[in-house]
């Protein structure tokens, strides 16, 4: 059934592409962001997330189109996906990018609940894990990450994302409203798989992200199965495709970069270790985009 979503962020890198998927299921979406999507199915309003008062409006807005549209009255809600934020750590100061990326969240859950919107989705981020922003490389505790983890970052960025889920549990207990947290993988987009051969060179190089990545397409498929799942109250789900983003075996990539880390269960051949098992049992997320169908392998 096609729902009218208030989607913050969707003139980012996933916003944009979670944008399209959403308007190609049938969904009506208004672009909350400081920029516009260049996207003729959609208008974009000006919104700072660090302002409630302009949350507030910019959530109870008319969602259509054209200022010369028959009615430009606003119509009830179904869902707000949040996404905006400022993307990763050294391109603000670290508690500017705090006080964004936290406020924000705040700013935007708590209009939602207050406006009745009962489906929030956010962006949280595999950075929660704390290996992708630590000051050294560090071992997790165990593979794969799952949402079970006691994420412990160390980073201005992956804490920002801690304190988000912390805000959309205490909403959600406090509403009874379903709030979901998508903890994204490295998003890819369609033109970046050329840059995978370069990556297989160098194995190495992804290890900060434990091989992650989310197909840009297939977060939008989850982004959508999250919308139409209801009454989980608050749920954290890792985003992320089937297999990792190296062309050598899971098990050789850990036991030549993570050897002292213990698995927690037995891993497929090439089974991601950003664990995305609660999506596809919960969800029903099945990932479309693997990086075997765009790259060729010697």
């Amino acid at each position: 059934m096609a729902k009218r979503i208030m989607f913050t962020g969707g003139s980012g890198k996933a916003g944009r592409h979670v944008v399209r998927y959403l308007l190609e299921q049938g969904h009506q979406v208004l672009n909350l962001d400081t920029r516009p999507l260049d996207n003729p199915k959609v208008r974009t309003l000006i919104t700072d997330i660090t302002d409630s008062g302009q949350v507030f409006n910019a959530l109870s807005s008319y969602m259509g189109l054209h200022e010369f549209d028959p009615s430009l009255r606003p119509e009830p809600v179904d869902a707000v996906i949040h996404f905006a934020a400022v993307p990763r750590i050294m391109l603000t100061p670290d508690n500017e990018l705090f006080r964004i990326n936290a406020l924000g969240t705040y700013n935007v859950i708590e209009a939602a609940v207050k406006l009745g919107i009962r489906k929030i989705v956010i962006a949280s981020s595999e950075t929660t894990y704390g290996l992708v922003f630590a000051n050294e490389p560090r071992n997790p505790a165990y593979f794969p990450l799952d949402e079970d983890y006691d994420v412990d970052p160390m980073d201005s960025y992956a804490l920002s994302k801690v304190v988000n889920e912390k805000t959309a549990r205490a909403f959600a207990l406090r509403s009874g409203f379903d709030i979901y947290a998508l903890r994204i993988g490295n998003v890819i987009e369609p033109h970046e798989y050329e840059l995978f051969p370069k990556w297989f060179a160098d194995p190495g190089f992804r290890k900060r992200i434990a091989w992650s990545y989310i197909d840009a397409r297939d977060l939008g498929q989850i982004t959508a199965l999250a919308i139409e799942k209801d009454g989980l109250g608050f749920q954290v789900f890792n985003a992320a495709n089937d297999d990792t983003s190296s062309d050598l075996p899971t098990q050789e990539l850990i036991d030549r970069f993570y050897p002292d880390v213990p698995l927690k269960h037995k891993l497929d051949e090439y089974e991601t270790l950003l664990s995305n098992r609660k999506a596809r049992a919960v969800l029903g997320f099945q990932p479309k985009h693997s990086w075997r169908q765009y790259v060729k392998q010697s």
